[in-house]
């Protein structure tokens, strides 16, 4: 099963994440979100967060696994950091074959603050009305 944009962004909220845009598509999820602490690295507890609330989804067969590229913005139009999950991180984390300490080593090696991408502009699908 696979959980559309708006079921998504909703969930995440519901987690304290304050999600800009959503994007799901047959091969990857694109979370564009607003930080709570607009440092130069993003917060790893949010990041914790998001990937909790991914591999809940998962557990639950809400969320079929596959790449999740997530954008931290600081401010609108202001990226703080890209990073993303693989989709066979989740597999490999719900079938035991990589402990939770390996899948957040993957996540937070994946996270690049100095984005060469521009982020999405907020207003996309998923976003709040």
């Amino acid at each position: 099963m696979s959980i559309d944009e708006s079921a998504l962004a909703r969930e995440l909220r519901n987690n304290g994440i304050d999600v800009a845009d959503v994007s799901v598509s047959a091969d990857r999820v694109e979370v564009t979100y607003t930080t709570t602490l607009p440092g130069a690295e993003p917060d790893h507890g949010e990041m914790g967060t998001l990937c909790t609330a991914f591999i809940d989804l998962v557990e639950e067969g809400e969320f079929e696994p596959r790449r999740v590229e997530a954008t931290s913005l600081r401010f609108e139009d202001d990226v703080q950091a890209t990073w993303h999950v693989e989709g066979e991180w989740f597999e490999a984390l719900d079938e035991y074959r990589i402990s939770e300490e390996e899948f957040s080593a993957r996540v937070l090696d994946s996270v690049e603050t100095d984005p060469d991408v521009d982020a999405p502009a907020a207003g996309g699908e998923g976003s709040p009305q």
